[in-house]
C-alpha cells in the first residue's frame, strides 16, 4: 500500500526512490530497486546505492534533501505565500520539482510531466518580478504554479532565457538561468557579485557566467546555471550536482565551520576522493580560498562549493558561484567562513597560518605560498582593468571603489608576509 504522505524522487522519467517522514518530521529515503539494478547513480556520496533504507533516525537523508530548500526569510516568505506547514517535507512536496541538480521531488500521485510549460515574462511582468525579488507564488494560479527550489538565504528566481526572452517555468519544467536581486539593506549586491565574479574570471578561476541587468531602475544579476545544458533539440537538460554539505552529510545549518560544519581541509579531502581530475580541481579549490581572503569574500562556506556530475561520467568541482566582496558591505561579519590555519580574521593571517593550512591539506607550504603570491600579483594587475571593463559595459559605478580598496589592501598585505 502506498503511503499518501510519501514523496517520489525522479530523474527525468525514471523513479529513483522514495521519501517518507516519521512523527517528528525526520525524513527517510530508499532507492527504488529497479533504479539500482538498471545502472542508476547515487544521488549523493552521503547516500550510496544500497537496498537498505536510510532511516529517519540516521538524519543523513534528511540532511541531503533539506539542503535543496531555501533558508531563513526566503523560506518563511514561501511558507506564508503557499500557506503550508514550515517543515522540510512539506516544502519539498510544494516546491521540489525544480531543484539544484537533476532530481525532482513529486507527490506519489504525480509523475513528471511529459511536456514542458513556460509562462512568458514580458518586460512589465519581469519588472514586477524584480521588484518583488522573485516572490511569485501568491499571485500564481495553483494549477500552473512553478515548483522552484533554490537553496540559500538570498532571494533568487530560476527562469528560462531563450533568444533574449524570459520565461518562468511552470510545474517542474527546468530553468536555464537564475536571477538575484537587490535587497533593502544591500542594494549593491547584484553589482558586487557580478564584479567579484568577473574579477575571479580575470585571474583564471573557473566561474559561472554572470551579467548585470536593470529594469525600471532596479538592478539584478543574471547567472547561467552550470547544472543545465542545452541538447541538440534546443531543450534544457539537467545535470546532477550536490553541494559539499550534501556530499559530506551536513545539514544546511552547519554550512559554516564556526557552527560545526566542514573544515576547508575536509572539503579538500572530499575533492581528492571524488574528482576525476583531482590535481586540477584541488588546486582550483586552494586558489578559491586564497581569492576569498584577498578579494574580501568572507561568506565562502561549504554550500558555496559543489560537485558536478557530467554527462560523460566525470565528477568535477563545479564552477565557482556566490562570490561577493562582503567586506565592502557594512554590517556583514568580516570573519572568514573557513579559517586559515586556525585564523578567521583576514587582517591577522600570517605565513604561519598559511603554512598550517597547507599541512592540513597535505600540500607543500612553499607551493601554497607561491599560489598566494601569484594570486595577489594577478589581482593587483587586474583590479583596475576589471573595473574599467565593468564600467564600460554598465556605466560608472562609484561603489566599486570599496571593493578596489579591500582587494588592494589585502593583496599588498599578502605581498609582505
Amino acid at each position: 500500500m502506498i503511503d499518501p504522505d510519501a514523496l517520489n524522487v525522479w530523474f527525468k522519467d525514471r523513479l529513483v526512490g522514495y521519501l517518507w517522514r516519521n512523527p517528528v518530521g525526520s525524513i527517510g529515503f530508499r532507492y527504488e530497486p529497479d533504479w539500482i539494478s538498471t545502472g542508476g547513480f547515487a544521488v549523493s556520496r552521503s547516500l550510496p546505492l544500497t537496498t537498505e533504507d536510510f532511516s529517519c533516525d540516521a538524519s543523513v537523508a534528511h540532511h541531503f534533501f533539506a539542503n535543496l530548500l531555501p533558508e531563513g526569510g526566503v523560506r518563511d516568505h514561501i511558507v506564508r505565500d503557499l500557506k503550508i506547514s514550515n517543515t522540510d517535507f512539506d516544502l519539498l512536496r510544494a516546491i521540489g520539482g525544480e531543484c539544484a541538480g537533476a532530481i525532482s521531488i513529486l507527490s506519489v500521485e504525480r509523475e513528471p510531466s511529459e511536456g514542458r510549460s513556460y509562462r512568458p515574462l514580458p518586460d512589465k511582468e519581469l519588472a514586477r518580478l524584480i521588484a518583488q525579488r522573485g516572490h511569485i507564488y501568491a499571485a500564481w494560479p495553483v494549477d500552473k504554479r512553478p515548483r522552484l527550489s533554490l537553496a540559500g538565504a538570498q532571494n533568487k528566481c530560476p527562469v528560462l532565457i531563450r533568444d533574449g526572452h524570459y520565461f518562468l517555468p511552470e510545474g517542474e519544467a527546468p530553468s536555464s538561468h537564475i536571477l538575484k536581486f537587490e535587497l533593502t539593506d544591500y542594494r549593491h549586491l547584484p553589482a558586487y557579485e557580478t564584479f567579484t565574479i568577473w574579477l575571479a574570471k580575470q585571474i583564471g578561476l573557473p566561474v559561472v557566467d554572470i551579467e548585470l541587468h536593470s529594469i525600471e531602475k532596479r538592478f539584478y544579476a543574471q547567472i547561467e546555471r552550470y547544472d543545465r545544458v542545452w541538447d541538440e533539440r534546443g531543450e534544457v537538460q539537467r545535470l546532477h550536482q550536490e553541494d559539499f554539505c550534501q556530499a559530506l552529510g551536513y545539514g544546511h545549518e552547519k554550512k559554516y565551520q564556526e557552527y560545526g560544519g566542514p573544515t576547508f581541509a575536509g572539503c579538500y579531502k572530499l575533492l581528492q576522493d571524488a574528482s576525476t581530475d583531482p590535481a586540477i580541481d584541488t588546486q582550483n579549490l586552494l586558489r578559491w580560498q586564497i581569492f576569498n581572503v584577498l578579494a574580501g569574500n568572507s561568506d565562502g562556506h561549504a554550500k558555496n562549493l559543489s560537485l558536478l556530475y557530467l554527462q560523460n561520467g566525470e565528477i568535477r568541482l563545479s564552477p565557482f558561484y556566490d562570490l561577493v566582496c562582503t567586506r565592502a558591505i557594512e554590517r556583514i561579519d568580516y570573519h572568514l567562513a573557513f579559517d586559515i590555519g586556525g585564523q578567521r580574521d583576514p587582517g591577522q593571517i600570517t605565513t604561519a597560518h598559511w603554512d598550517a593550512l597547507a599541512r592540513q591539506c597535505d600540500v607543500g607550504p612553499r607551493f601554497l605560498g607561491r599560489l598566494l603570491q601569484d594570486t595577489a600579483a594577478s589581482l593587483l594587475e587586474q583590479i583596475a582593468k576589471t573595473k574599467a571593463l565593468f564600467e564600460a559595459q554598465y556605466g560608472d559605478y562609484p561603489s566599486l571603489q570599496r571593493i578596489e580598496r579591500v582587494v588592494t589592501q589585502q593583496c599588498n598585505r599578502a605581498a609582505r608576509i
